[in-house]
């Protein structure tokens, strides 16, 4: 397929949605799943870094917000019980905003040449960003009440680097390998991040 009709809105719209489909079916193929929410998932992120990369970050951002949107519905039941506060804050930081910084992963893809690299760069860096929306949100939103910071911030950097370190690694080497087995520059041509 040709740049050109990549180009196509109706196509990009399609395969945007094939890319979604395909992230929330692998989201739900868990390796591990938390007590509290979070889990380890073979690839899940990767469908929408391709949209990112293809795309660039405007379309990337939205198709993850989309993304987000859908783990939302599937992932309500870690959120019951929890007061309004905590449900509204997990819903922006937990799933709207840890899903949409994935949007951002086409961010090396002019300043590197090597498209492997400036792939699995952009992977990386988009990773670290939704490790750190779950880092802050189990900082804010599920730390001691009582005042105790430290013990807070221990307590997000233990549970979510339990789960997201896996899943990192995992989606980093998945990154790699996809984009050395094939060409982006082919469905990337001419376009602009």
């Amino acid at each position: 397929m040709n740049s050109q009709k990549l180009s196509s809105p109706i196509v990009r719209l399609t395969f945007s949605a094939m890319m979604i489909a395909l992230s929330t079916v692998l989201s739900n193929v868990r390796l591990f799943r938390m007590p509290s929410g979070g889990s380890i998932t073979l690839f899940s992120m990767l469908p929408i870094i391709i949209i990112a990369f293809i795309y660039g970050i405007k379309w990337g951002c939205f198709t993850g917000f989309v993304h987000g949107v859908f783990q939302i519905l599937f992932g309500m039941d870690s959120l019951r019980g929890m007061t309004l506060l905590i449900v509204v804050g997990s819903v922006i930081l937990d799933f709207l905003l840890a899903y949409g910084v994935l949007g951002l992963a086409s961010i090396f893809k002019n300043k590197i040449k090597n498209q492997v690299a400036s792939f699995t760069l952009g992977t990386a860096f988009v990773c670290v960003l939704r490790f750190l929306c779950h880092f802050v949100s189990g900082f804010l939103l599920y730390g001691d009440l009582s005042g105790d910071a430290i013990g807070s911030i221990i307590y997000s950097l233990t549970y979510n680097i339990s789960y997201m370190g896996p899943e990192i690694v995992f989606t980093v080497v998945g990154a790699a390998v996809f984009a050395g087995t094939f060409s982006l520059a082919d469905l990337i041509k001419n376009k602009s991040a």
